[in-house]
């Protein structure tokens, strides 16, 4: 009967996650394009709309995290996540104008967005009390994340096209609502994710915390390499190479699906060889990945370039946040938050640093450029020298 009780609660927690990343992933690469083609504004818009909406996930994990590292009960934070995502597509389901979206849409899901990192945070906690590898539920819980976004887009992206740019914001109004029914029944009112006290010297502590800064900055030059890649290769394959209007949406789905299977891979490459080892090994498959992908002329070669970009990207989003982690034992959630701040930061990065490049050469370019800042990651840690036994 425990066991019962504990595969029942990690299935309603992993549900929850599902389902409130299915929110945010219907709606983050939709406003985009509801700013420029439903509202008619120039692709200026976005940027404007990015950088306010990001700034505000940014103080939000922060603070959260703050909390959570402090022993404050995470259940509002969840709920505070959610009621403004249905805050946000309510106000653009009655009123889908400019100013709703850089106000309401703004604040919404800016707060929307910081239930990723409450959740991974709450993850680890779940983990340590069921004694279950933390690399282990990490992986299930970037597979479930994985899993979300391959559905999300699609979702908002057929509705537009089948019925209406507004009907987005009915389906999406019906899903946060699942979401907010499934954090306030599922979610115990008391769940806590409090730091361990922290009991090592000060020459340790500065020991960790350069540690933790040069996990940060390879998290850093790898998650930009991929969003370089991930902002530029659609344009590249139809415009540069001359494939199918499908050929980007195909790419996609098979990056995703083998980026799954390689998230679930990742705990048996930590136990066999070390997370260091293996996150070497990663940034040395992504930079021969994407130099692969700018090499790409055919529709054939796009389907294995796809295959290995998903493969090595599945491996680093379960090796890169268990990595972080393991370098803040005494502020779990604040490292947590750490980590989904540098990839929401690289993304913001890569629209702009995409736009320069591939106006003063080509998108090739830019990918060409992306392989560069991944063998930059490899180089951050092979110098770093770092080894590390992941805990249970």
């Amino acid at each position: 009967m425990r066991l019962r009780s504990r595969i029942k609660e990690h299935f309603s927690f992993l549900l929850l996650l599902f389902v409130g990343t299915l929110c945010n992933a219907m709606m983050v690469p939709f406003m985009s394009f509801f700013l420029v083609e439903g509202l008619g504004n120039g692709p200026w818009i976005i940027s404007a709309y990015s950088i306010l909406a990001v700034s505000l996930t940014l103080i939000s994990n922060k603070q959260f995290a703050r909390r959570i590292d402090k022993g404050f009960p995470a259940f509002p934070l969840v709920g505070i996540a959610a009621a403004g995502y249905l805050f946000a597509v309510t106000g653009l389901l009655f009123s889908p104008s400019l100013w709703t979206a850089l106000t309401i849409g703004v604040l919404g899901f800016g707060l929307s967005s910081s239930a990723l990192s409450t959740m991974f945070s709450l993850g680890r906690s779940l983990a340590e009390r069921h004694q279950i590898e933390r690399s282990r539920f990490n992986a299930y819980m970037r597979a479930t994340t994985s899993t979300a976004w391959m559905v999300g887009p699609a979702v908002t992206f057929l509705v537009a096209d089948l019925i209406s740019v507004r009907a987005v914001f009915s389906v999406a109004l019906c899903v946060g609502l699942v979401w907010l029914a499934l954090w306030w029944c599922s979610l115990p009112r008391k769940i806590t994710a409090q730091a361990r006290p922290d009991i090592g010297d000060q020459g340790n502590k500065s020991d960790t915390l350069r540690q933790l800064w040069v996990a940060a900055a390879f998290v850093f030059c790898l998650s930009l390499a991929h969003s370089l890649t991930f902002s530029s290769l659609p344009i590249f394959y139809v415009r540069e190479i001359g494939l199918p209007g499908y050929a980007p949406g195909v790419a996609f789905s098979i990056k995703t699906f083998v980026e799954v299977g390689a998230i679930f891979s990742t705990p048996m490459m930590i136990s066999r060889f070390g997370i260091h080892r293996s996150l070497v090994a990663t940034s040395l498959l992504a930079v021969a990945a994407i130099q692969m992908l700018s090499m790409i002329e055919t529709f054939p070669q796009m389907l294995i370039g796809a295959g290995l970009e998903g493969l090595y990207y599945g491996f680093y989003a379960s090796l890169g946040i268990s990595y972080i982690q393991a370098f803040a034992e005494d502020r779990p959630a604040s490292a947590t938050a750490l980590y989904w701040n540098i990839l929401m930061v690289t993304g913001l990065i890569a629209g702009p640093v995409v736009g320069l490049i591939a106006t003063a050469y080509d998108f090739k370019t830019v990918v060409r450029v992306a392989s560069g800042v991944a063998a930059a990651a490899a180089l951050i840690l092979i110098a770093s020298r770092t080894r590390l036994r992941v805990n249970a």
